[in-house]
């Protein structure tokens, strides 16, 4: 076996030796020199735009831009010297000549990029005269919103929209002085094929796109004594949150998170992985009369991802009737809060306001997709929160949450197991979905050493397996990313068309590279290393449950037993399950 060629050079006068192919950028972080940057991402490939990451090299005029410029045999680099840094201060000062100067209002104060950058660069008034584009934000996806003013034209967005999520909702219009961030046409971007996953936020280094806030409605209900407040949060929230009160990644605070919610005033607090076990035993069920009954279309396909569902619909419609009926966890909970809880406690359903805490924006355009989401009588859950929205909440209220002593869920609707917890990253729905139709075939649990099912874990774009089931094999993909779902759902098709059986039995989807861990919604920062560190959170916390399958919920099978009646019953399918329909990319 080859062994990968080195390069050897020296970077500010230290010897470095990287990989061949190794950027300058990369190459100075391995001896601890950070050259600044605002159009360069780890998840992306370099586009050179933003030009601060320039540096020198000895025996050469020129200043190449160190993110997209490999290391080479003997280069002698300068990273930082005095004209390299009155050059990026000069950059960034045509950069703020463009961009308005309202950093105390924007949605990323204290946690911007450029305001960072500015910061440490020490610029501290206008040295060119400012020029801003007057043009009002678009809102009308209702989950994010573009404020055209503040893109720097870094073409982060861009790139994460088209190459990889495959969505082309984003692109750059015009040229010169002239080009701008918009949606593809220039139209709102709700007509546009946007499916509102926010990886387009997740990876914007300034306010240009954000969640849409709606911490003000939430406080207004929270002081409201005629409404009935309760809240859930979902799994991969309690392993993020932390990110913005100094814990590492990867913290678990379920409890301090439950204790928060109580004092920020709600009066009843679920958690939503009771309703992952609970999509669990509707979804494994489904499974089954599909594989052993034969009873539908193989392979079924997860749903409950509403991102993936929005681009199922309008660009995989042919798929609708693999697609699982059953609703996502928050969706879930919300009906049963409105119905069951709400019958349990003898409380007026139109009094309860239900607040969701998620990973993810596409979350709150779930809330009203279709009248199924009203299954209740009601709107089943009236508001979702991303992570980051939680945060702020927190932090308005004055909590010291580092000094919390941990709380406990109300056990009605917030006992879970394991399976239930990892529902929050790539492979933890399949794997869940998988430990439970084992048992309702076989009519025993994976034995210990098979509960963890290694194969559809990890961060590869798309992981595949073969589970042996009492002597038949069970063939299931995890793709997450939506990239790598289109290539997956291509092969199926093919396969399909050539009249051959389906490569995969069951397949798990969802939006976002790494799952719900790096969904839209949660703290900035992402990366690959942070996503695995926010994926072993959960990993540890299923490890260390008393409980690890969805069917060993005593609270599931108290649910079934006294309100739903079994797995797929007429009450199930009413309140649990939805409908989908193909919809056009662009919409009017």
């Amino acid at each position: 076996m080859m062994m990968p060629k080195t390069i050897e050079a020296t970077i500010n006068g230290m010897p470095v030796r990287v990989s061949a192919g190794t950027s300058i950028l990369e190459a100075a972080r391995e001896v601890n020199v950070r050259i600044p940057t605002l159009c360069k991402h780890d998840d992306l490939l370099p586009t050179a735009a933003c030009g601060l990451c320039i540096v020198k090299v000895g025996g050469s005029r020129r200043m190449p831009r160190a993110c997209a410029t490999e290391l080479e045999e003997g280069m002698q680099i300068v990273t930082h010297d005095p004209e390299l840094t009155d050059v990026r201060r000069s950059t960034l000062e045509l950069i703020l000549s463009n961009h308005p100067n309202g950093c105390l209002t924007c949605g990323r104060n204290l946690n911007c990029e450029l305001q960072t950058l500015a910061g440490d660069f020490g610029i501290r008034q206008d040295c060119i005269p400012r020029y801003v584009r007057e043009q009002e934000p678009d809102n009308s996806t209702g989950s994010i919103i573009l404020e055209f003013t503040k893109c720097i034209k870094c073409g982060r967005c861009v790139q994460v929209c088209q190459q990889m999520q495959n969505v082309w909702a984003l692109s750059f219009l015009q040229r010169g002085i002239h080009t701008r961030m918009a949606p593809a046409g220039d139209i709102g971007l709700g007509e546009s094929p946007c499916i509102r996953c926010g990886q387009c936020s997740a990876h914007c280094p300034t306010g240009a796109i954000v969640e849409n806030d709606e911490t003000v409605t939430v406080w207004e209900a929270l002081r409201d004594p005629e409404k009935y407040c309760t809240v859930q949060i979902a799994p991969s929230v309690r392993v993020a949150l932390g990110e913005a009160f100094g814990y590492p990644p990867g913290t678990d605070l379920t409890g301090k998170i439950y204790a928060a919610m109580r004092r920020l005033g709600f009066k009843a607090v679920f958690d939503t992985n009771f309703a992952a076990d609970l999509t669990i035993m509707e979804e494994a069920s489904e499974f089954v009369e599909r594989f052993v009954n034969g009873k539908g279309d193989l392979p079924l396909i997860t749903s409950c991802c509403p991102a993936w569902v929005d681009y199922m619909e309008k660009r995989f419609s042919d798929f609708i009737p693999n697609f699982s009926t059953a609703k996502s966890p928050q969706q879930m909970l919300g009906v049963l809060a409105k119905t069951y809880f709400a019958e349990k406690q003898g409380i007026d359903p139109a009094k309860i306001y239900q607040v969701s805490v998620m990973p993810c924006t596409a979350k709150k355009y779930e809330l009203e997709r279709t009248e199924e989401m009203y299954a209740s009588g009601y709107k089943d859950v009236d508001v979702a929160l991303t992570t980051r929205e939680l945060a702020r909440m927190i932090k308005q209220s004055g909590l010291d949450f580092r000094g919390l002593p941990p709380a406990r869920s109300d056990s009605i609707l917030g006992t879970y197991s394991g399976a239930g917890l990892i529902f929050g990253s790539t492979g933890g729905v399949m794997e869940a979905a998988l430990r439970t139709a084992y048992f309702k075939v076989t009519g025993r649990n994976l034995e210990k050493e098979a509960i963890n099912i290694e194969p559809v874990r990890g961060l590869k774009g798309i992981k595949s397996a073969a589970i042996d089931i009492e002597g038949t094999e069970v063939r299931v993909a995890v793709a997450h990313g939506l990239g790598n779902v289109e290539r997956l759902l291509l092969e199926v098709r093919r396969a399909r068309e050539a009249g051959s059986p389906p490569p995969y039995h069951f397949i798990e989807v969802m939006a976002c590279p790494g799952g719900c861990i790096g969904g839209g919604g949660q703290p900035y920062g992402v990366s690959d290393e942070l996503r695995r560190q926010r994926i072993q959170g959960l990993l540890d916390g299923d490890r260390g449950m008393p409980l690890r399958f969805s069917h060993e919920n005593p609270e599931i099978r108290t649910v079934y037993n006294e309100f739903l009646g079994e797995p797929l019953s007429e009450k199930a399918h009413r309140l649990l399950h939805a409908h989908y329909k193909a919809r056009p990319a662009y919409q009017k």
